[in-house]
């Protein structure tokens, strides 16, 4: 299992960029008030994108046999992927004005760049 490390990486580093630009481009479309946010397109694929991004991680945690709540970098690494998830849902869903839905947005982007660097790391920066 470990020769497939290099390959199962570079799959969930690939679907961050994608389920990222995948957020993005909704919260744009969805600032905008855009009718391609209700096509099934962009209702369904972030769901399947960001499934695959957790099996792979999962399949990362046992590959380097590290996990949650054991190792503190990876305890905190999903702590930021929650609050990206969370701010995410607000930018997208939350009946508020542009401006708070924007820093919501901002905060969640935040957030997936703090998990990036933990993962780089491997290092907890709060809990350490």
């Amino acid at each position: 299992m470990d020769s497939l490390y290099p390959a199962i990486k570079h799959l969930h580093l690939t679907l961050i960029a994608i389920s990222v630009v995948f957020f993005i481009v909704r919260f744009a479309l969805h600032i905008r008030q855009s009718a391609l946010m209700e096509k099934k397109f962009f209702k369904v694929a972030p769901h399947v994108v960001d499934t695959f991004l957790l099996l792979s991680g999962l399949t990362l945690c046992f590959v380097i046999k590290q996990y949650p709540f054991s190792d503190p970098w990876l305890t905190e690494k999903l702590g930021a992927v929650v609050a990206y998830i969370f701010l995410g849902a607000i930018a997208l869903k939350a009946n508020r004005n542009r401006l708070f839905k924007t820093f919501a947005a901002l905060g969640a982007v935040a957030w997936i760049v703090y998990a990036a660097k933990i993962a780089m790391f491997k290092q907890a920066i709060l809990l350490g």
